[in-house]
């Protein structure tokens, strides 16, 4: 009865317009009422327990530092930088666009803090320089889902805590498919660039090269710091966290002179709002979490999966299309916290490491952060572009073929996904 009642109530609570963060919470609480014989205290108590975690605190520090970034002008000198990368090329303002994605992931690790700063910038950019408005919302849209892919990432934090697995590992193993993301977004901007004759840049002289490379490198040193100091042991990915709050600080404040100290307090309010959202979230699923494990939901599902078929693939194929459709519905962090205890028993089962496993959940959710119709990037570039969802929907189209395909290469061809990793010494299953 318990089932039916988790099932009924979370399409209840949906379907009414209840804010998820809340109906991860009702959603236990109907079941827990049904069943009427477990303490309804412990539902409290499992609130703090799924927040209590030393390792998410690196969360609500990434988010600031992002909102440092944001506000400072780090974001003008990496597209600097990226111009004399990409931007002689024709189309160089939507390869810059994508280019600029896979730095700021570096940085950040987070798709929607992507698409508000670089899309703020870059889509008046593209239009101004006549590109179609619904072809420069996709491409800021799309090349945002490289944030949460290349380290540090928010949601492989997350998935790290609930999959007991290395987050250095898992930061590793998400290098090899934010660079196919965007080489593959890539191949889709110089497709419609060279059809539609978009323009391009004159190529940058020797002096305007060197001064973009000086100006962004500062910048650049951060995810270098990041990431250089875990893999090596000096921090944690807290302290790894709170580093990149500090450094980007003092470079705002005191090397690029960006930021006031009267202009942190507002960016306080807005770290405070972000991360009290996402660690509701968090703290809710984790009721729902411990309802479906107390209910031995990951057991059933491993039992009824494998009757249907024991082809390894095939299952995966199947948890593909599943993830990607809740993706589109449900928010990445509910989905993380609710279904990889649901579905890491099943792929330990079938062979599956749980490593390899975390990079396939965490590329299907973000993808579903651009498939219309409540892919919450699609309509932050929707309100930047002044656009409609209906143009951008078919826009985006292409985009999204090309990261299902990457996601396709990275579900069945493991060995590159956990190749960086196992080169710096984590043991496969």
């Amino acid at each position: 009865m318990v089932i039916p009642t988790l099932i009924a109530a979370f399409i209840f609570f949906l379907l009414v317009a209840v804010p998820v963060a809340f109906i991860l919470g009702l959603t236990p609480l109907m079941a827990m009422l049904v069943k009427g014989e477990t303490p309804l205290i412990l539902a409290a108590q499992q609130i703090f327990t799924g927040i209590d975690s030393p390792i998410l605190m690196a969360v609500p520090f990434f988010i600031l530092a992002g909102n440092i970034m944001s506000a400072s002008g780090m974001t003008a000198r990496l597209l600097g930088f990226c111009n004399i990368l990409v931007g002689w090329l024709r189309g160089g303002l939507a390869y810059i666009n994508v280019v600029i994605s896979m730095f700021f992931a570096g940085i950040t690790g987070a798709a929607v803090a992507d698409t508000s700063a670089v899309g703020s910038i870059l889509i008046p950019a593209m239009q101004k320089e006549g590109y179609d408005i619904d072809f420069a919302a996709a491409v800021t849209a799309t090349s945002s889902t490289i944030g949460p892919i290349i380290p540090p990432s928010i949601p492989f934090i997350i998935y790290g805590v609930l999959g007991e697995v290395s987050i250095a590992s898992l930061f590793l193993a998400g290098f090899v498919p934010g660079i196919l993301l965007g080489l593959f977004q890539m191949g889709v901007v110089g497709y419609y660039a060279k059809t539609r004759q978009y323009p391009k840049g004159g190529l940058p002289s020797l002096k305007e090269a060197a001064k973009a490379v000086v100006d962004a490198a500062l910048v650049l040193m951060l995810p270098i710091i990041i990431l250089g100091g875990i893999l090596s042991g000096i921090f944690t990915p807290t302290e790894s966290a709170c580093i990149a709050v500090f450094y980007a600080l003092a470079l705002s404040i005191f090397v690029y002179r960006d930021i006031r100290f009267r202009d942190l307090p507002r960016i306080l309010i807005n770290t405070g709002a972000t991360s009290s959202l996402v660690m509701l979230v968090i703290a809710m699923a984790s009721i729902f979490s411990w309802v479906l494990a107390a209910e031995e939901v990951p057991q059933k599902v491993t039992h009824a999966i494998l009757a249907l078929t024991a082809n390894k693939y095939l299952i995966l194929l199947l948890l593909n299309l599943v993830l990607l459709i809740v993706g589109t519905f449900m928010e990445t962090t509910a989905s993380l916290i609710i279904l990889t205890p649901v579905l890491l028993p099943l792929m330990k089962q079938i062979g599956v490491d749980p490593l390899h496993f975390g990079v396939i959940l965490v590329l299907n959710l973000v993808i579903g952060l651009t498939t219309p119709p409540v892919g919450v990037c699609l309509f932050i570039a929707c309100s930047i572009g002044q656009t409609n969802l209906e143009r951008l929907s078919r826009a985006i189209f292409p985009f999204l073929l090309a990261s299902i395909a990457v996601l396709l290469i990275c579900t069945y061809w493991g060995d590159l996904v956990m190749a960086i990793p196992v080169y710096f010494g984590y043991k496969p299953l």
